[in-house]
């Protein structure tokens, strides 16, 4: 059985930025080394460990499936190993320049941000805080990488290498502008299959079993109107006598701002579960703990 004392450490620094870079040349700049020396460094640890770990193709430096086994223990051991050598600084929220980025879906924009930006501005006047559609990205390797800090929504295909904290549960809501035929109803099915959808046709989950579930009831999106995301749904709500079914939280948010009303549906629908998720490598990091605990403070819910 191989033991640390049987590898250079430095091979396992090498290894990590392939293994998240996936190219030779960036590895290379990035430890001010020559290609030939990164080249080298992996065949030494190929030998040691008795597995190829990582395979030239057109995309890249790909993983063998030891690597991919091996990745996350051998990131979490740097990890370690560099808050064991540096003593931990304290975040200072108040002060920070820090720029964070989180990974949510739009309708997780539309009611996370108001909020968020509100109340930054007012307890973290100089942080800055950027999201990106998590739909766009590969998820586990910007948030392995640390580009993305937190990821807030139902994903659930990370694996042990993630962290999570429930927010809240919501269900759906049938939403439609103040003064629709069916405001102020107990809406039935019968009704409910009367009417015209408009269908967010997502295909993030959990909102492709939301479609699922209207389709198997006699919603089908081809004789409806669709829209890809959820941002512009209020606005084409308001104007027309359509009928959508989206997430609670987005309901009880647009209401107010664009004249809706939002009822329960007369479906059986799941419940949508929020969290928060972080990386296991920087769970100990004080800028990342302080931001999941302020998003924990103003949006957790019993």
């Amino acid at each position: 059985m191989l033991e640390a004392k049987d590898i250079d450490l430095n091979l396992l620094v090498i290894f990590q930025r392939v293994f998240q870079e996936r190219q030779i040349s960036a590895v290379a700049r990035q430890l001010g080394l020559s290609q030939p020396a990164v080249s080298n460094a992996l065949a030494r640890l190929r030998r040691t460990v008795g597995d190829e770990l990582f395979v030239r193709t057109a995309s890249g430096m790909q993983p063998t499936p030891r690597a991919e086994q091996f990745a996350d223990s051998v990131t979490v051991a740097l990890r370690h190993i560099t808050l064991a050598l540096n003593p931990q600084e304290d975040f200072d929220a108040s002060t920070s320049p820090r720029q964070f980025t989180i990974a949510m879906t739009d309708v997780g924009e539309v009611y996370f941000m108001p909020l968020l930006a509100a109340k930054l501005h007012t307890y973290a006047p100089n942080i800055h805080l950027t999201t990106v559609r998590a739909s766009s990205i590969d998820l586990k390797t910007e948030m392995e990488s640390g580009r993305v800090d937190l990821a807030i929504g139902a994903f659930d295909d990370l694996s042990e290498a993630w962290y999570q904290r429930r927010l809240f549960k919501q269900h759906y809501a049938c939403m439609f502008r103040h003064d629709h035929p069916l405001a102020g109803t107990d809406i039935d099915l019968k009704d409910f299959l009367a009417a015209q959808h408009l269908i967010v046709s997502s295909q993030e989950q959990p909102y492709i079993k939301i479609n699922q579930a209207l389709e198997k009831a006699g919603v089908v999106a081809s004789t409806h109107f669709k829209v890809p995301h959820f941002v512009a749904v209020p606005y084409i709500i308001s104007t027309c006598d359509l009928l959508v079914t989206v997430p609670q939280k987005l309901a009880e948010r647009a209401a107010a701002p664009f004249g809706l009303s939002y009822a329960k549906p007369p479906l059986r629908l799941p419940t949508l579960q929020t969290n928060v998720f972080w990386h296991r490598r920087y769970h100990q990091d004080a800028g990342n703990l302080w931001l999941r605990s302020f998003i924990s403070e103003h949006f957790l819910e019993a």
